[in-house]
């Protein structure tokens, strides 16, 4: 086992990290982007492969691997392109380590997130993204758990969460639910602000 492996094994399920972003900033940013209405769940890409954002580019060859994200070109969409603090939150971490996936992440009012993990997305394997994730709007019954434990996200914070354990989410509550997550290959720079926290 390699130094770096063992060490994220032995990072916690959860950090909270010392970065937050101004949450009247970014709830502009989604009033501006005008969001139709939905049903149950609904995921707005803010950046994406490059062959989904410009349709003129061809479709990446099959790889082996897609756990890193290497498998394609990534690209910002017109929808981050109109959203001024959005592009700036992934400028921020993109001075700092290599960003892919974006999204904005909509869970409707009395809606839920079945358990169920996301086998790559975990600090703790071989060449693959970590996801961070900025709770943007809510209300006071919407619950994350974390292998049965709710973590306890307040918005603008940017948490690490070990994605490859079981979670869930419930929103009970009358308002739907945003929030910011960004993949990322997590580098020196994100371990250490990882395992520092």
């Amino acid at each position: 086992m390699t130094n770096q492996a063992s060490q994220a094994d032995s990072v916690a399920d959860r950090v909270k990290l010392p970065i937050s972003f101004d949450v009247v900033k970014m709830r502009e940013d989604v009033k501006n982007l005008n969001f139709q209405d939905f049903i149950y769940y609904n995921s707005i890409q803010l950046r994406a492969p490059a062959h989904m954002v410009d349709t003129t580019l061809p479709f990446p060859p099959p790889v082996e691997d897609y756990a890193d994200g290497s498998w394609t070109d990534w690209m910002n969409t017109k929808m981050l392109a109109s959203s001024p603090y959005f592009m700036e939150i992934i400028e921020f971490f993109q001075k700092h380590c290599t960003v892919n996936l974006v999204r904005l992440l909509r869970l409707a009012p009395y809606a839920e997130v079945k358990e169920h993990t996301d086998p790559t997305l975990g600090l703790q394997i071989h060449k693959s993204m970590i996801r961070l994730t900025i709770p943007i709007q809510g209300n006071d019954q919407v619950a994350f758990y974390l292998n049965d434990t709710i973590v306890p996200m307040q918005y603008g914070e940017c948490w690490y969460l070990r994605l490859t354990d079981r979670h869930k989410i419930y929103n009970n509550g009358t308002t739907e639910r945003i929030n910011l997550t960004i993949d990322v290959l997590p580098n020196d720079w994100v371990r250490s602000i990882i395992m520092n926290a």
